[in-house]
């Protein structure tokens, strides 16, 4: 099956070329910068720009399946229109390139619980997606820990430099992280089952934990636990600014991240696991690995592929 991987630099795009290469697809890697990309070798590299139209044939010339891996991580305030405008692009061409199914990583969250500006967001466009004419399947996630996660990023940076740790109320909500490794298999393993099109499925690691329970956990395996004090007088952009003081988190990033932690992101949902078969990494399991990874080299950063190539990457 000749496929294409759009945000094949970022986190999860970077952990799936490879991985679907080994499952015996042709991978078509779609970058911004294709001098910047050090995927696999056995990837077919096409440059362009979800942003931009035009770049977007070449991409899709004889496609069979897609993944959608692209969102908005900056908090300016017309990320909503680039994420739309995106989504839109990469429907009119898997339309008019007779593409047939199309794989979404998006969101847990129940749409009852409010949820964050960039949750919505990406609520939004798994509904923009689900209007092509091709088959749509769609894996909801939380935390995805490993390294190069932004958000696991944020946690273990955290964890490391306060011993005591003065936190907002959302170090009580609860959330199913699941390992990178995870979700590549279940990005991968959908392909092989037809009945997973034009389905949504919630996935998400073995351990069900607060932030707080991440916090003190991912602090055990760096040598000390922190101590956390929560506090009600913290709002998202506060709490920004104060994780933009004692982590290296751009301050950008940290906001929509933040907003995001005050929804439960729970899988409610497991129908996933009678399908597509994965045997899931604990959570204490997966911090090792993501730990072990980042002291051997440098991590992969996540590129956020919606954002105009001038601006700094996640």
């Amino acid at each position: 099956m000749r496929v294409l991987v759009t945000g094949a630099t970022g986190f999860v795009g970077h952990c799936l070329v490879p991985a679907l290469l080994d499952a015996g697809h042709d991978v078509v890697a779609f970058v911004r910068d294709a001098s910047r990309y050090t995927g696999p070798t056995g990837a077919e590299v096409v440059e362009g720009d979800l942003l931009d139209a035009a770049t977007l044939a070449p991409a899709m010339e004889g496609v069979d399946a897609a993944y959608y891996l692209v969102h908005s991580m900056r908090s300016g305030g017309d990320f909503e229109e680039r994420d739309r405008l995106a989504a839109r692009n990469f429907v009119d061409a898997a339309d008019a390139a007779g593409v047939e199914r199309v794989v979404y990583l998006g969101g847990l969250g129940e749409e009852r619980d409010r949820l964050s500006p960039h949750l919505r967001s990406r609520r939004e466009v798994e509904h923009l997606l689900s209007s092509g004419s091709f088959d749509l399947t769609t894996l909801r996630a939380a935390i995805i820990v490993g390294a190069g996660s932004a958000s696991f990023d944020m946690v273990r940076q955290l964890a490391k430099r306060l011993p005591v740790m003065v936190t907002p109320q959302w170090v009580e909500t609860k959330c199913q992280p699941i390992a990178i490794d995870d979700v590549v298999a279940y990005l991968v393993g959908v392909l092989d089952h037809p009945e997973t099109a034009g389905e949504t499925y919630e996935i998400g690691g073995p351990d069900v934990l607060t932030y707080r329970d991440m916090l003190q956990r991912v602090g055990t395996h760096l040598g000390q636990a922190p101590r956390i004090v929560p506090v009600p007088v913290l709002s998202p952009r506060l709490s920004s600014y104060w994780i933009g003081l004692v982590t290296d988190v751009d301050t950008d990033v940290a906001r929509p991240l933040i907003e995001g932690l005050k929804n439960p992101v729970v899988v409610t949902d497991d129908r996933i696991r009678d399908i597509v078969t994965v045997d899931l990494t604990p959570f204490d399991v997966a911090v090792e690995q993501a730990l072990h990874e980042e002291s051997e080299e440098e991590p992969i950063r996540i590129e956020p592929a919606t954002e105009m190539p001038s601006q700094a990457d996640e």
